[in-house]
């Protein structure tokens, strides 16, 4: 079956409602679309939420992810249902309503609870056949996509050579380093919620991306966004002391942090910049403040060889 769009919102609101009381007959009724894109349909019913994945995300790779989180409740929002079904030729998965992040209070970011979450998640041992994750991944399809929508940009000539200076594991070409451990594979402070809500504690969600490989990974994006003068130092400092406090394998305990964070960070930065260019040339609009940033931080990259003690 394929996927019609139009059909796939009503549809899955439905279900959503459907589930919502099923688990509480006396349902304070009230749905929302928390996100309409090609990639994820997520809909919200009272505490229920019902997420339609990319179409073409793979059903088994999807189950496992679902059944990791299931059994990780401590770390990862644990879902309501054992497995994805489909739906219009969309996988759907059902979760509990948890409390966001607020994007308009900077100061309350949880910087030491992902930190502390994303360390407990790398030292807990990787479920059997679990798929790599897919961080290295996703950022090939954001260069792949720059290539298509922007070749003549002036900004994409510095971030596809930031990119190609890259080694292959980072881009998705060859199989990443060891020791593998348990990742998030897309960490960013969206991938938070407390649940119960308002105020239970923190969790992480989205498993779209969850798997083995680099823990580096997870720590990349703030790190990035540090090194492009995007995240205060204080806000850093936080983030990785909390991690490094909660005994995270994926940088030394003490010393330079940067020698096991230089790859990934330079990836998601390539990433976000690749991105940001891509937007920049489809609305028909020059570079904002910090899209320009992250293009400039990838000028920089590319004229310095990236630290790689992974190989």
């Amino acid at each position: 079956m394929t996927t019609d769009a139009h059909d796939l919102l009503p549809a899955l609101a439905a279900r959503v409602r459907e589930t919502a009381h099923a688990r509480t007959p006396a349902c304070p009724c009230g749905a929302a679309t928390l996100a309409d894109r090609p990639d994820a349909t997520v809909v919200r019913h009272a505490d229920t939420v019902a997420k339609a994945h990319a179409a073409d995300a793979d059903p088994a790779e999807l189950s496992l992810r679902v059944a990791a989180a299931a059994r990780l409740p401590g770390v990862l929002l644990p879902p309501l249902a054992p497995a994805p079904v489909d739906l219009h030729g969309r996988l759907v998965t059902y979760w509990p309503y948890g409390t966001p992040v607020d994007p308009e209070d900077p100061d309350a970011a949880p910087w030491e609870a992902a930190a502390t979450l994303l360390a407990r998640l790398h030292r807990t041992p990787a479920p059997a056949a679990l798929p790599p994750m897919r961080g290295p991944a996703k950022a090939a399809l954001a260069t792949a996509r720059l290539r298509d929508t922007a070749p003549g940009h002036p900004a994409t000539a510095p971030v596809l050579a930031a990119w190609a200076a890259l080694p292959a594991w980072a881009r998705g070409e060859a199989a990443m380093p060891g020791p593998a451990a348990l990742c998030h594979g897309d960490l960013h402070l969206g991938q938070l919620i407390r649940h119960p809500a308002p105020d239970g504690p923190w969790l992480l969600i989205d498993v779209d991306d969850l798997g083995t490989g680099v823990p580096a990974w997870d720590l990349a994006r703030p790190a990035a966004w540090y090194a492009c003068g995007l995240l205060p130092p204080e806000e850093w400092r936080r983030f990785l002391t909390a991690y490094r406090a909660a005994g995270g394998p994926a940088v030394p305990a003490e010393g330079d942090p940067w020698p096991a964070l230089d790859v990934p960070a330079r990836a998601l930065t390539a990433q976000s910049a690749a991105r940001a260019v891509s937007k920049a040339a489809l609305d028909g609009r020059a570079l904002d403040e910090v899209e320009r940033s992250l293009v400039d931080a990838c000028a920089r990259m590319a004229s310095v060889r990236p630290a790689d003690p992974r190989g």
